[in-house]
């Protein structure tokens, strides 16, 4: 019953989605308009060569980046993640909603203790309202680094994107290679307090490609016939920087965003932060043009440290050119590395469908607000140590001027169990000592440490969190994820928050639904979400450097009086500390 069970479910999603699929696997019955699919992860350690140096990477059967798994909206996904290596680990389904399945949402220490050398755990839930394109990956540490693949969700069967149908569906990932091991760079940073050795070189579906030396054989090469429509879905895995795209002599229409539908807008450049993705349709030019493109990213940054100033580069090519050996290459023009304008503008073109058939469900009345600012300070040097951070102090980050510190054991088991001394639910609703945020910075640039603090919410509570992005060692953009909600982008701008006067300019009409969203370089950003989902959520910076240094906070969700809206007991599998 499995096997033909798996032939009569699943084989329309292949032939739909191509080659997608590096993993086994089974379908099994259907429930409730899905089917369930289950797949396995074995993490194991593989020897892979990149810019002529081989080195031992963790990987997820081999591959690097990960297997793609596909499901249809209201699918149940059944993931063995078995854990072959000696680091620990966990996997954190991007962008997932997680309803009412919290012990599912992967981030080590907050939901789940990691996966142990030697351990597994299975990840079960269930798809509800979502489609579009999302990604998986390590939520440990800097394992993110080559523990990342697509997590690609079609329509339910029999409906259609409300766009047109594409010719072909290509995923591009965008990552980042280190020559050396990323977990000892991060390791040297947080001890030495300096900013951490930058990465090597970006990568586009795992590649390099020709701008890096010794590359010219590790490009990916995007072959495309003409006059066809194509879909590529997006995604930033990178560790730490934001990313202008573009196609050489190409223009995009933007139709998705993190998984939501959003009004159609074309444009040249493309600015993609880690953690986000976004879906295009690319028409291909006909008749075929004797030419091949390049599709280059390089990074957006502000800040006043070292990124990785580099561009990683795949080709786009016609099929059967007529003078293959004479066709020019042609190159695009990227923004400059700091244009933050061009940033805000193409932000500021996200707007949701807002139609009968996918409705938005912005709050309009807000029950709960928030004021956070967001951003780096220092930690002073401990006695007999000599530190590298600034004036001599460690690098350090901070909501509210709070740096994060991560428990010892997952934070949702104490909660769901009503065992005190873990946390304290007295996370700050607002600055503890207001400043001019972008302005001139406060001479103290020490932040509070070693606290779990928590803000709590009421079931079903409607949330405005205000994040303001502070100037203390440098105005920088912050791409901020939600961990098991969805929000609405309701307002943006530069400088310090008004709070009499910005209001009144938030979009409440059609306001883009996102997970991650940028906070602008010296500037803030405006989100409201309804607090359905029972259980604990990380919020935090998706740089991992940012994330390391403590830029992170978690809301917990109080159940509801309904047996629907309450979180259920942990899976007998769920991993110990």
């Amino acid at each position: 019953m499995r096997f033909s069970g798996f032939l009569s479910s699943a084989v329309m999603v292949i032939l739909f989605v191509g080659c997608f699929m590096a993993v086994p696997e089974v379908v099994t019955a259907k429930h409730g308009g899905g089917v369930t699919r289950h797949y396995k992860f074995s993490i194991r350690m593989k020897n892979i060569t990149r810019l002529c140096r081989s080195k031992s990477i963790v990987t997820v059967n081999g591959k690097f980046p990960g297997p793609r798994v596909v499901a249809r909206e209201g699918d149940r996904l059944v993931v063995k993640v078995v854990n072959h290596v000696p680091n620990n680990i966990s996997i954190h389904w991007h962008g997932i909603r997680q309803l009412r399945s919290g012990w599912a949402d992967g981030p080590a220490y907050i939901t789940q203790c990691p996966i142990q050398t030697g351990q597994s755990y299975v990840y079960n839930f269930t798809i509800t309202g979502q489609r579009g394109t999302l990604f998986w990956h390590a939520h440990f540490s800097w394992m993110r680094a080559s523990v990342y693949g697509p997590l690609i969700i079609l329509p339910r069967r029999n409906e259609s994107y409300p766009f047109i149908k594409p010719y072909k569906e290509v995923p591009i990932l965008f990552g980042e290679w280190f020559n050396a091991d990323p977990e000892a760079v991060i390791n040297q940073s947080l001890q030495t307090g300096a900013g951490p050795n930058v990465s090597d070189a970006y990568t586009l579906n795992g590649l390099p490609g020709p701008l890096y030396n010794c590359s010219g054989k590790d490009t990916y090469k995007l072959k495309v016939k003409p006059g066809k429509t194509y879909l590529l879905r997006l995604i930033n895995a990178a560790l730490n920087d934001e990313l202008f795209f573009s196609i050489a002599n190409h223009s995009v229409t933007v139709v998705e965003a993190d998984a939501s539908y959003v009004k159609p807008f074309v444009t040249d450049t493309l600015v993609i932060a880690p953690g986000q993705t976004t879906n295009v349709l690319l028409k291909t030019k006909s008749p075929a043009p004797d030419a091949a493109f390049y599709m280059l990213a390089r990074p957006y940054f502000t800040g006043m440290g070292t990124f990785d100033n580099t561009t990683v580069a795949g080709i786009l090519e016609y099929e059967n050119p007529k003078n293959p050996e004479n066709a020019p290459l042609f190159k695009p023009s990227l923004p400059a590395i700091n244009a933050t304008n061009v940033v805000a503008n193409f932000s500021n073109m996200f707007k949701s469908l807002a139609t009968n058939k996918f409705p938005i469900n912005v709050p309009q009345k807000v029950d709960k607000r928030f004021f956070f600012t967001i951003g780096l300070g220092t930690n002073p040097c401990p006695k007999n140590q000599t530190c590298q951070g600034p004036n001599g102090t460690k690098f350090a980050a901070s909501m509210n001027n709070i740096s994060f510190a991560l428990p010892t054991t997952a934070l949702l088991q104490p909660y769901f169990f009503s065992k005190n001394g873990v946390f304290t639910a007295d996370f700050p609703d607002f600055p503890l000592h207001p400043f001019n945020y972008t302005g001139t910075p406060p001479n103290n640039t020490h932040v509070i440490n070693g606290t779990t603090k928590v803000e709590v919410l009421p079931f079903n509570a409607s949330v405005e969190v205000i994040m303001q992005d502070t100037s203390i060692l440098g105005a920088e953009s912050h791409p901020l994820h939600l961990h098991g909600y969805n929000f609405y982008v309701v307002g943006q701008g530069f400088g310090n928050f008004n709070p009499k006067n910005d209001p009144s300019k938030f979009n409440l009409v059609d306001p883009v639904e996102r997970n991650t969203v940028g906070v602008p370089s010296g500037g803030w950003v405006a989100i409201r979400f309804q607090a359905d989902n029972p259980g604990v959520w990380l919020m935090h910076c998706h740089f991992d450097v940012h994330l390391s240094w403590g830029l992170r906070m978690a809301w917990i969700v109080l159940d509801g009086k309904l047996p629907n809206q309450k979180l259920p007991p942990p899976p007998s599998d769920l991993p110990k500390c």
